[in-house]
């Protein structure tokens, strides 16, 4: 039974941090999790929830101060749910994620004697994302406002400005928002699901700077259109493609099924190292494009390739892993269970003039079966599934081809963990790196090798 009581002030030490970057204060082995506060501070909270195996908790004021706590630099940090860990130096935010995954492997589960490396992290942790997902609404002036939203809310913080993500991104979409309230823009309003603007999304290819803008409406009609794109194109000479997204579905998912290209190509183009990427309005590709070529370039050294080797690619998405592979290997295959993105990655083959890669639509565990079964056999397996991690099903499959290597990129360490656990029974969990893809957030990405036992 809890000791607290709703709304009582009380002061506490913090001696760890959870996996979401909350403080805990331990009352009586009774733990309370308060946001914003660091390892070592002495503050003074209000309870603001108490359950019957922890509390929730609000700061009120730091007694004594952390050395990795900073003031963080957005202005909109407290308000805005995006980052999560502003407030922490950025090497302290790089320990908290190693410690995550140490906690996982070492402490909740058997893997004592596998290698934990340090967080791989950035040198200029800002301005990283070449996707931008900005909802759009009206405050209670009626003015139409963008931004993200508030933390655990749908509520839109208007933004003049965003640290993480690349800063054209930012310019065109604070010029947008003038010529919306110029034109009088119908705008989404979700709880009464009546509107058409609904999200404007823009992608960037960080090597090339090609630049996407997707317009994602509730309705086909859309009649300012015509006049929005010449005002884009003559304001932002990078702009390589304008589409319109029909959204109509009154949910969370963002994009819908249908799109059409107002202007320009139907798709931009990015570069990972040396290799060409084709890249859609609804393709999968990963957010931080410095980054993602440090995960595959640890991918590649864990894998350890011999150019005799046959890879497989399952959750290949649109080839991006496979194809950074394939001048290393004899045969790439990919498997996904998306056909538009299989028809991107074999056009994405095809731009960088791969001909040992094969790409295919399907069930990972039923593909790769019937590959077996053809006398395809994998030296080196590559697994990028998505949060929820790998089903049993395909982990009893993996376990069947039997390669020499798995080499397991996650972006939800607890599901990795939990499928680490099954694929012990064949194969030895080495090391694991985690690589900091999300600055300031309190998301982490792992790689993690196997090798047969």
């Amino acid at each position: 039974m809890s000791i607290l009581q709703k709304n009582e002030i009380l002061e506490g030490h913090v001696i760890d941090l959870t996996h979401e970057g909350h403080g805990v204060v331990k009352l009586d082995r009774y733990p309370v999790f308060i946001p914003n506060t660091l390892i070592d501070e002495t503050i003074k909270f209000k309870v603001i929830k108490v359950k019957k195996n922890f509390a929730i908790g609000k700061l009120i004021e730091i007694k004594e101060q952390s050395k990795e706590r900073v003031e963080p630099p957005c202005v909109y940090y407290y308000k805005c749910g995006g980052c999560q860990l502003q407030h922490m130096t950025y090497q302290a935010q790089l320990n908290m994620k190693k410690e995550q995954v140490i906690n996982l492997f070492h402490r909740k589960a058997d893997f004592k004697d596998t290698i934990i490396n340090d967080t791989v992290g950035m040198e200029n942790p800002w301005y990283y994302r070449n996707k931008s997902q900005i909802p759009v609404g009206k405050n209670k002036d009626e003015e139409i406002i963008s931004g993200f939203y508030r933390q655990r809310s749908h509520d839109i913080i208007d933004m003049e400005s965003c640290l993480i993500q690349d800063q054209l991104h930012q310019e065109v979409m604070n010029q947008l928002k003038v010529w919306f309230n110029e034109l009088n823009i119908n705008v989404y309003n979700e709880h009464k699901k009546q509107g058409l603007m609904r999200h404007v999304v823009i992608r960037t290819g960080h090597h090339t700077r090609e630049l996407m803008v997707i317009f994602v409406t509730n309705g086909k009609k859309f009649k300012q259109s015509d006049l929005l794109v010449q005002k884009l194109v003559k304001a932002f000479p990078e702009i390589t493609s304008i589409k319109h997204n029909v959204n109509n579905t009154h949910s969370n998912v963002i994009l819908g099924a249908e799109s059409n290209t107002l202007y320009g190509k139907t798709t931009i183009n990015d570069k990972l190292s040396d290799v060409t990427f084709k890249i859609s309005d609804q393709s999968f590709y990963q957010i931080n494009s410095i980054q993602t070529e440090k995960l595959y370039q640890l991918a590649i050294e864990y894998a350890n390739l011999k150019q005799d080797d046959v890879v497989l690619d399952t959750y290949c998405g649109i080839g991006t892993i496979g194809l950074y592979m394939a001048p290393k290997a004899k045969h790439v295959y990919g498997v996904e269970v998306v056909s538009e993105a299989i028809e991107d990655a074999k056009q994405n083959a095809t731009i960088n003039q791969f001909e040992n890669t094969t790409f295919v639509c399907g069930k990972a565990e039923e593909v790769i079966l019937k590959w077996k079964s053809q006398g395809i056999k994998p030296d080196v397996v590559m697994v990028d599934p998505p949060r929820k991690g790998c089903d049993e099903t395909f982990l009893k499959t993996l376990l069947e081809l039997n390669p020499r290597k798995i080499v397991y990129i996650s972006c939800n360490p607890s599901t990795q963990q939990r499928d680490a656990q099954y694929l012990a029974q064949h194969y030895k969990l080495t090391k694991i790196t985690p690589v900091d893809m999300f600055p300031h957030t309190t998301h982490v990405e792992a790689v993690a090798q196997f090798n047969r036992i």
